[in-house]
């Protein structure tokens, strides 16, 4: 157990780096929109969305060298893509450079939310797997918290060049990583998926359970394997449940308006009254409550189960959206309006951010699994993209698109949470400790 959890934390790492990745852009955001003069289409296409159109390209790709190459070389390259954009990034010396290593770290951010969830999801078991599987996601805002930290401490650090050292800065923690990966071993799953001898399998299972246990488990990962006679299909009628699942939770995660908040969070306070370096520092603030509040939901993912916490979530979700909307259509204190977008960014720790890697990684089968990531997380980047996309035409000053015009976005998105409420109530079904076979068995049946 001990190995398990060093394996999971060291491979959730990339969780961090994904964190730190998305939301440096936010401290830099301003400062190379004036440095380039660029207009709010320009920007919003190539400065600020380029990094999701390549997490995009990597969910979407992802499945093939996490599959083939298997789960440890795909984690290995990553960290390599996420150091290659960190300094890339930070010497470019236009807007075209600068977008085509932001699109290098967004390959690593897709290839990520693939090959990570999925690793410790297969070397877990169905008692610790929720826990071990939200540490993703618990690095993945320490990492947004630190990103907002860094973006803080470096203003003023070295005048119109602080967003190159704000970005460069990445490269140090995506060594680190690199570096660690190294020494967790494969996956046993796809050892045996790929149809290596039982050695290397065993080898890893021993480290992981009693020498019988450890048998038991590799002959029930073969059973399963032998009784998947459809082959590595994943568009195909006996898999339309957790297509849809996979679809549907990444779907609203992204409808909640998470991103809309955390890339743009300087600028929305600053329209809202707290400008500025103050604006940055309550990003902190932000950070902090998502980091909390994702613990919290850590703790309670295999005791509650994903079911329930994606239920609190919604309820929390719709509320602060609405109050939200209703402190900029009622121009209320900017306080308040902080205060609730905590709540928000509390909701969707506690709910969305704890449940989503973790349930797509577990709801599809060991044949399919690198494929149904790949579904799962490239419908949730499509989505991030357009949303990044269209953000500077609803929060630019410059096209007259002021803070009062803000309200009706944060009533869309508590709409859509509350159709994600009637989903978990209705349609929703629970995966806590429930292994992965027999997780296959309860939501996939054979025609």
């Amino acid at each position: 157990m001990k190995d398990i959890t060093k394996w999971s934390i060291t491979v959730a790492l990339a969780g961090f780096l994904f964190g730190f990745d998305t939301v440096v852009i936010s401290g830099a955001n301003k400062p190379i929109q004036e440095l380039w003069n660029l207009s709010p289409l320009f920007h919003g296409t190539f400065i600020m969305s380029m990094a999701l159109w390549g997490t995009v390209a990597g969910s979407l790709l992802g499945g093939f060298p996490t599959k083939y190459l298997g789960r440890k070389k795909t984690l290995f390259w990553i960290g390599v893509l996420f150091f290659i954009s960190a300094i890339g990034s930070a010497l470019a010396p236009d807007p075209y450079s600068f977008s085509f290593f932001r699109f290098i770290g967004g390959i690593g951010v897709g290839v990520s939310s693939v090959a990570a969830p999925i690793y410790i999801s297969e070397i877990t078991t169905g008692e610790n797997r929720g826990k071990l599987g939200a540490l993703y996601q618990f690095c993945l805002v320490f990492g947004i918290l630190i990103a907002f930290i860094s973006n803080w401490s470096l203003k003023g650090f070295d005048g119109e060049n602080d967003w190159r050292w704000m970005l460069g800065i990445e490269a140090l923690p995506a060594l680190l990583y690199t570096l660690m990966v190294v020494k967790v071993p494969n996956s046993p799953r796809w050892l045996a998926l790929q149809k290596q001898d039982d050695t290397g399998a065993l080898g890893v299972l021993y480290r992981m359970y009693p020498k019988e246990q450890a048998q038991q488990q590799l002959q029930e990962i073969k059973k399963d394997l032998t009784l998947s006679k459809s082959g590595d299909r994943l568009f195909q009628k006996k898999y339309s449940r957790v297509l849809w699942l996979g679809f549907l939770i990444a779907f609203f995660n992204q409808l909640s308006g998470i991103n809309f908040v955390l890339y743009y969070a300087p600028q929305i306070l600053e329209q809202a009254g707290l400008g500025g370096a103050e604006s940055l520092f309550n990003s902190i603030a932000i950070g902090i409550v998502n980091l909390l509040f994702t613990l919290i939901g850590v703790r309670l993912i295999d005791k509650l189960g994903r079911r329930q916490l994606i239920i609190i979530g919604s309820i929390g979700y719709i509320f602060s959206l609405i109050m939200v909307g209703i402190c900029f259509q009622m121009d209320l204190s900017a306080t308040l309006l902080l205060t609730f977008i905590c709540l928000f960014i509390a909701s969707h720790a506690i709910g969305q951010g704890a449940v989503i890697w973790v349930f797509i990684s577990e709801i599809f089968p060991n044949r399919v699994r690198a494929y149904g990531q790949s579904w799962g997380t490239s419908t949730h980047w499509v989505f991030a993209a357009i949303i990044t996309l269209i953000t500077p035409f609803f929060i630019d000053e410059t096209q007259g698109i002021l803070r009062e015009n803000l309200w009706y976005i944060y009533y869309f998105f508590a709409g859509m949470m509350a159709l994600q409420l009637l989903w978990a109530i209705f349609k929703m079904p629970e995966t806590k400790g429930v292994s992965l076979e027999k997780l296959e068995q309860k939501l996939i049946s054979d025609d």
